[in-house]
């Protein structure tokens, strides 16, 4: 597996594409690690001290996510060096999407990622750039479709990604209208523990779970595992955190979840983040679900976990490690060898896979059928591993060797 990583790490991308900004200072890079299938996708970053590397590292993750949540295309992503709250963000945008609409409209695929938003501003930017939705060069590049099907799928993708939840089920407020896209990825990343349990052996009722990041995918993911009869124990966010040695309710979790300041975590108990990060990683439990940024977790903080119980880690976040390595680094590889590690690519598919799953041909367009698809994906790609290798450690090195195996 680690000869096929350093190969597949090694091989440089297709396309590098460069921008330098007229107007402000921003810098920005769209990076094709390959066309494979006549296409590739992957959304658009913005942050300060962004850089081509870490642009680069995504679009090859990216790829390894397709060949989970489908469709089979190359990976890509767009990132921009600008601070997102600078008030000439919306200009830096504009003047982006123009300059990279060829690709857009030809063999490339986008959406929302840090920073960015996939409704507010991917979508209408782009369309006033002249490209039909941010996916047209997925369309066009490997699925070729005649124009007819072109705009219905198309029609398809732009209702599904921004439907409301109607489905009680699925949503912790209808009231409140959240869509799919807001939900989906955090429900991927819980029902990724459940089917480990299922396919594994044991429950996922009861478990102790401890939440690192209270964002879209933090609270989303706390929500669908609270709701699964998981006691969640623990929430660390950048704004503080909780504790409930017990387990918070459902109910309680539902509150945390709609009673968020923006992305992050609020509530008039809230301890404070030292205390938290001097605390939280010596509770009892059996399920970590990190949903923060990218490279955090340190061994460190896996040895304490693993001395209070822990059973499975389900991703939320990217390479959620602090390895400096792409994808899989010492500190990945030391907790792969411990305990159950079920790597990102399997548990945060669930927008990429809402994506593949709106550009088929008509589906059904319920709340329940997208929710479904993307739980069986899951499932499917965990089965895959355990099919491979029924043992409970290096969970995430075979799911490498049968990705890698469809992309080398």
């Amino acid at each position: 597996m680690k000869n096929l990583l350093q190969k597949y790490e090694d091989k440089a991308p297709e396309i590098i594409f460069n921008w330098k900004d007229p107007e402000t200072e921003a810098e920005g890079w769209t990076v094709i690690n390959s066309l494979r299938g006549g296409a590739a996708g992957g959304g658009t970053r913005m942050r300060k001290g962004l850089d081509m590397n870490e642009v680069l590292s995504l679009a090859k993750t990216m790829e390894v996510k397709f060949t989970v949540s489908g469709p089979a295309i190359g990976g890509a992503k767009s990132g921009i060096n600008f601070d997102p709250k600078d008030p000439r963000k919306k200009g830096v945008l504009e003047r982006w999407y123009k300059a990279v609409s060829p690709l857009l409209k030809s063999y490339y695929g986008t959406g929302g990622d840090l920073n960015v938003d996939e409704i507010h501003e991917v979508i209408p930017i782009t369309e006033e750039s002249g490209v039909w939705h941010p996916q047209e060069g997925v369309f066009e590049g490997h699925f070729k479709p005649s124009q007819a099907d072109k705009i219905n799928r198309i029609g398809q993708l732009r209702q599904g990604v921004i439907k409301v939840i109607e489905n009680p089920n699925y949503s912790p407020s209808v009231s409140r209208k959240y869509t799919v896209a807001d939900m989906i990825t955090g429900f991927g990343v819980a029902e990724a523990v459940k089917h480990y349990y299922d396919i594994y052996g044991g429950s996922i009722k009861g478990k102790r779970v401890v939440v690192q990041g209270f964002g879209n995918v933090g609270s989303a993911a706390a929500f669908y595992i609270s709701k699964m009869g998981a006691k969640v124990v623990g929430i660390i966010d950048i704004a503080g955190g909780l504790i409930n040695e017990n387990g918070f309710s459902f109910e309680e979790i539902t509150d945390l979840f709609l009673n968020k300041n923006g992305n992050t975590l609020f509530a008039d108990n809230l301890i404070s983040f030292e205390e938290m990060n001097r605390r939280i990683w010596s509770l009892e439990t059996e399920v970590f679900m990190p949903c923060a940024a990218s490279r955090l977790i340190t061994k460190n903080q896996i040895d304490e976990m693993i001395k209070s119980g822990l059973e499975v880690i389900s991703c939320g976040a990217n390479v959620p490690f602090a390895d400096k390595e792409i994808f899989f680094g010492p500190i990945m590889e030391y907790t792969d060898g411990k305990v159950s590690l079920i790597p990102d690519f399997i548990s945060n598919c669930g927008m990429a896979r809402v994506f593949a799953y709106f550009m088929e041909r008509r589906v059904q367009m319920t709340d329940e059928a997208i929710f479904n698809d993307t739980s069986n994906t899951i499932k499917k790609a965990l089965q895959n591993v355990y099919n491979q290798s029924q043992s409970k450690t290096e969970l995430s090195k075979t799911a490498f060797e049968i990705a890698l195996g469809q992309l080398i």
